[in-house]
């Protein structure tokens, strides 16, 4: 029986891989070579499939963490700092036209001297 658990056991881990079918034969083979009884082999199948979706789910989990990691230690921003700035960049984009409006309405633009006075000495 621990041999049969260990197999079972392997199987589980490699279900992160292996389709249900696969999964199938290999407990039909179990079956034929008299490990696993015929009336167990359908539990043992869903069991090993549950244990392949756990795996998979970690598996995708510890990957998906690394990868942030990794994004984060290279300073790569994230969507949502991506999107304030676009917002941002949006409204200053909103004020420009209006400002650049009413310059055209008769009023006279400031010189971009009085905005920001040139500090450059020689």
């Amino acid at each position: 029986m621990s041999d049969l658990l260990k197999k079972a056991i392997s199987l589980g881990v490699g279900l992160t891989v292996v389709s249900k079918e696969k999964v199938e034969k290999a407990v039909d083979e179990l079956v034929k070579r008299g490990e696993v009884a015929p009336s167990e082999s359908k539990a043992l199948v869903e069991r090993l499939i549950e244990r392949g979706e756990e795996e998979r789910s970690a598996l995708k989990s510890a990957v998906q963490e690394q990868v942030q990691r990794v994004l984060k230690d290279l300073n790569v921003p994230a969507k949502s700092d991506i999107s304030a700035l676009e917002e941002r960049i949006a409204v200053l984009e909103q004020r420009l036209a209006e400002l650049e409006g009413l310059s055209r309405e008769g009023t006279q633009p400031v010189p971009v001297e009085e905005i920001a006075p040139d500090t450059h000495t020689d």
